[in-house]
């Protein structure tokens, strides 16, 4: 049952990611339309602002962890004993 919630919270998330694009892409095509392009660009700079201060503020530390696990033996060599 529990996979099913999961299908449908996907599905409904896949529907709001449409929902976003389909709404940008008629603010920019109405933008052109009434040839606001300076406002196209203040609006395009800072969505790549916001975007990089995502990115900057991603906790990328946590990646550590996985380098503290011991690396495996090699199983093709052989043990001498």
């Amino acid at each position: 049952m529990s996979q099913r919630i999961r299908s449908n919270k996907a599905k409904r998330s896949r529907g709001f990611t449409y929902l976003w694009i389909f709404g940008l892409a008629v603010l920019v095509i109405g933008l052109l339309w009434k040839e606001q392009t300076s406002l196209l660009y203040i609006l395009a700079t800072l969505g790549v602002t916001v975007l990089l201060v995502v990115v900057a503020m991603a906790d990328l530390g946590r990646s550590e962890r996985s380098s503290d696990t011991r690396p495996l033996s090699d199983p093709g060599a052989k043990s001498r004993n």
